[in-house]
C-alpha cells in the first residue's frame, strides 16, 4: 500500500509540473512570460532561470507563502 501511494504521488507531481510547463509556454506564446501575475511587474531573469515556470515576482511569491503560513497556524 506504502509504494502504491509513494506511486500515486510521484504520478500527480509530474502531472503538477507538466502542468504548470504547458501554462508557461501558453504564456510564452501570449506574450506575458515572465510578468507576475499579482503585479504585472517582470519578474527577475536570476528568478526565471532558476525556476522558468515561476508565476509570481520575488516579492509576491513571499508575500503569498506568509499568507499561507498564517492560515495554515489556523
Amino acid at each position: 500500500e506504502r509504494v502504491r501511494a509513494v506511486d500515486v504521488s510521484a504520478r500527480d507531481r509530474r502531472r503538477k509540473r507538466i502542468a504548470k510547463i504547458d501554462s508557461a509556454l501558453r504564456r510564452s506564446d501570449g506574450g506575458s512570460y515572465g510578468d507576475c501575475e499579482v503585479t504585472g511587474d517582470p519578474i527577475s531573469l536570476k528568478r526565471l532561470e532558476a525556476r522558468p515556470i515561476a508565476t509570481l515576482s520575488l516579492g509576491a511569491q513571499e508575500r503569498h507563502e506568509r499568507r499561507e503560513r498564517v492560515y495554515r497556524d489556523d
